[in-house]
């Protein structure tokens, strides 16, 4: 008997296929968004921004599940990008809030648009309750291991 006759074959893990497609729906979507000017980090940070009238610091490092020290550059980033722009909290010398601009307003649903045509592309040839079952399955599968954070670069 050979050592490759008592090791599985890579096809036959389910998490092969999973990281085959993962990689290439990621792949094709932060080469989609960089022509745009942005990261999927970036991109993650807006999108979680849109829909706050503002946003602390300590709110943005949980959403996003990054160091602080992370989550600073990625705001420093958006904010030079002319995306993002800090602010004090009233009555605070230290609280930061984060607003988007009109710019980073602007940008989001295009980058968005981006997401929905590259989920498409690559899901588009499902029928809608497959394509419903996987995303109830994957989110199943999150729920049970407590995955929360946003899968970024």
């Amino acid at each position: 008997m050979t050592n490759s006759s008592l090791a599985s074959p890579l096809e036959a893990h389910f998490g092969y296929w999973i990281r085959q497609v993962s990689n290439s729906v990621s792949s094709r979507f932060q080469k989609l968004i960089e022509a745009e000017g942005v990261s999927v980090t970036e991109w993650v940070a807006l999108r979680i921004l849109l829909d706050q009238k503002h946003t602390t610091h300590s709110e943005l490092i949980q959403s996003l599940g990054l160091t602080k020290g992370a989550t600073s550059k990625v705001i420093s980033r958006l904010e030079e990008k002319g995306l993002l722009k800090r602010t004090l909290a009233k009555g605070s010398a230290r609280d930061q809030l984060l607003v988007l601009t009109e710019k980073g307003r602007a940008l989001v649903p295009r980058l968005a648009l981006l997401a929905d045509q590259n989920e498409d592309h690559f899901f588009g040839h499902l029928d809608t309750a497959l394509r419903r079952e996987l995303m109830c399955t994957f989110q199943s599968l999150a729920e049970f291991h407590n995955i929360q954070a946003p899968p970024l670069e």
